[in-house]
């Protein structure tokens, strides 16, 4: 029995090595509290932001990336001609200007464009628990409700 005892007590950290070793490359896992401590940063940083506004990328591969954000005004036009941003709301609320056409965007780097005004977008409501998939080549904006904070997790799916 006793030798029983000592094979499992010495087997489990094996056992432990060969679970984490299966895990798929490019797998990642965000628990709470570290979403937590994320959070407490983003607070400082959108704070003193001049746009109140504070992003943590947490992680950046071949095919999409995983962003947190903390808004704490309304954040420009966007546009993005090779790239889906899939957003999970996570509280507050705001209303999404979606589609029309981007006037006066600018460039800030490859394949994506800032600022100006969207021309005959729609307007959606969303909220904690909302997820909005918004496809490439459409002019959107996050304009803040009166909740005036709004945190949501934004998936960058790549196509290029």
């Amino acid at each position: 029995m006793r030798e029983i005892l000592l094979a499992i007590l010495f087997s489990s950290p094996v056992l432990w090595a060969m679970q984490a070793e299966e895990l798929p490359a490019g797998f990642a896992h965000w628990d709470q509290s570290f979403i937590k401590q994320i959070g407490a940063k983003l607070e400082v940083g959108a704070a003193s932001d001049p746009h109140h506004f504070a992003v943590q990328q947490l992680g950046d591969y071949s095919n999409d990336s995983v962003l947190l954000v903390r808004r704490k005004a309304d954040g420009p036009p966007e546009w993005h001609e090779t790239q889906v941003d899939v957003m999970l709301v996570q509280s507050g609320s705001a209303t999404l200007v979606v589609g029309g056409t981007l006037v006066n965007g600018e460039t800030v780097a490859p394949h994506e464009k800032r600022n100006g005004t969207i021309e005959g977008g729609d307007r959606v409501k969303i909220s904690a628990g909302d997820i909005v998939r918004i496809p490439p080549r459409t002019p959107h904006q996050i304009l803040l409700d009166e909740t005036k904070e709004f945190d949501y997790i934004v998936i960058k799916v790549k196509g290029y």
